[in-house]
């Protein structure tokens, strides 16, 4: 079976112009590794005053992280329930670049989970270019009350900080 962009449509809630990832590479029961191109898309509506910031890589990682779940928990169309996830937090996160939309090559998207209790903790990094263009730690809610999960959202990016760029 080929992970590619229409196998991911079919696993993800994100379509249209906000789904983002092109193919599955590798994945095992911890991690995941990625690809996408659509950082180049000029219709992208992630994109702010025709640039792509570095800080939308964290969707690429959690596209990445929910396309894992749907790998490690598939439907079997036995009435068996999808398990949501809603992402809560990020830490620890590091943009070593200001923008992706100017990054010629695919990005690489590789999430790895760290813990797996009430809540899945991954680490995260997005690279292209050869090299690495942000990275970081997200946790997710699993099986939350949509309204409740949405009230987790006020301080979702308070870990991130921005390097030097070169």
């Amino acid at each position: 079976m080929q992970l590619d962009r229409q196998w991911i449509a079919g696993q993800i809630p994100h379509q249209g112009g906000m789904h983002l990832l092109d193919a599955v590479e590798r994945w095992d029961e911890n991690t995941i590794t990625c690809t996408a191109t659509s950082h180049r898309w000029e219709t992208l509506p992630l994109r702010a005053h025709g640039r792509l910031g570095a800080a939308c890589g964290i969707e690429y990682a959690a596209q990445a992280m929910a396309v894992h779940g749907a790998l490690l928990c598939p439907t079997t169309g036995e009435g068996h329930a999808v398990q949501l996830g809603y992402l809560i937090s990020v830490r620890n996160v590091v943009l070593r670049v200001s923008r992706l939309d100017d990054i010629d090559g695919d990005l690489t998207i590789t999430a790895e989970k760290l813990a797996n209790t009430d809540n899945l903790l991954y680490r995260f990094t997005v690279l292209g270019q050869g090299r690495m263009l942000l990275d970081g730690r997200a946790a997710l809610l699993l099986d939350a009350n949509p309204s409740a999960a949405g009230h987790s959202f006020a301080a979702p990016l308070a870990g991130i900080r921005e390097e030097p760029h070169a």
